[in-house]
């Protein structure tokens, strides 16, 4: 199904003009509102929004504030994020992205977790052996959840596995994960509790004692958001975050845009600006795993 989306590509990437539009047949959508998140009437297969691309240290993410959602590099004090080298662990160690029309509601409180949503789509970490590309619309399925405590606020991290993978018909559940790629959970815990470490941040926290649920819970985790998002989408509930919701597929919304209206630039194939070597350099950290 993937075939029907593509990427428009506007400045050069490391930069803060660089942008990533998602197309449908053409035409600019809202990475956030307009693809869906089930890929099947069985919702057996989900639509994930590629971000990061496995290996890579620039911290993209879809903008909530931008009309239609770009994909853009964050940046904290004007200057753009990448994630360090936390031994022996290479930038991100997924593709890594999010699922649309999704959203983790900051005034909702998880009774297990006992803290808010964190205001994003919710976070996905992709496992297949295939790199991915930002803008990419992958179809996959759902093996499991780990809830990262970010901050005071719940930041799940679905696990899921490209349906194309070699290995997705050996894998459905989280205990499969293990069986077929030993280590690769620890390493995921790992990975996103020393990530910060090396930028003066402390360790990251997990709900659960770090524990992965299966996939059950992880799909009642995604229903959950699925239905925050269409309560925040449909203005059943105010919208304090000043998210964008404009659109260009949901006929009636109030917020539909007719995609030349907005005036999006035509795609660009810049060459990237150049970045900081020590992007390169790796952290060891005490207490990490060899």
């Amino acid at each position: 199904m993937s075939s029907e989306y593509s990427i428009r590509k506007v400045g050069a990437p490391y930069t803060l003009e660089h942008r990533v539009f998602i197309e449908k047949d053409g035409k600019p959508i809202s990475s956030f509102h307009d693809i869906p998140l089930y890929a099947n009437p069985e919702k057996t297969i989900l639509n994930m929004v590629v971000e990061v691309p496995r290996w890579t240290n620039a911290k993209l993410e879809i903008s909530k504030e931008e009309p239609l959602n770009p994909i853009l590099q964050d940046t904290k004090k004007g200057k753009l994020r990448f994630v360090r080298n936390c031994f022996p662990h290479h930038g991100y160690i997924h593709n890594y992205g999010a699922f649309p029309q999704t959203w983790e509601d900051p005034n909702a409180v998880h009774p297990e977790t006992k803290a808010n949503g964190d205001n994003d789509p919710l976070d996905v970490c992709e496992i297949g052996e295939a790199v991915g590309y930002t803008g990419q619309v992958k179809q996959v399925k759902v093996l499991g959840v780990m809830a990262l405590l970010d901050e005071g606020e719940t930041d799940w991290k679905i696990i899921v596995i490209d349906v194309n993978d070699p290995h997705a018909s050996k894998v459905n559940d989280i205990e499969d994960v293990e069986r077929h790629f030993p280590g690769l959970l620890r390493a995921t815990n790992e990975w996103f509790r020393i990530y910060k470490i090396p930028d003066g941040k402390p360790e990251n926290q997990f709900a659960f004692s770090g524990e992965c649920k299966n996939k059950k819970y992880a799909e009642d985790i995604i229903r959950e958001c699925a239905e925050a998002w269409e309560r925040l989408f449909h203005g059943k509930i105010e919208n304090t975050k000043n998210i964008a919701l404009e659109n260009t597929t949901h006929e009636g919304h109030a917020a539909q845009k007719n995609v030349e209206s907005l005036n999006v630039p035509a795609n660009e194939e810049l060459p990237a600006a150049p970045i900081d070597q020590s992007i390169d350099k790796w952290f060891f950290i005490s207490g990490a795993s060899v």
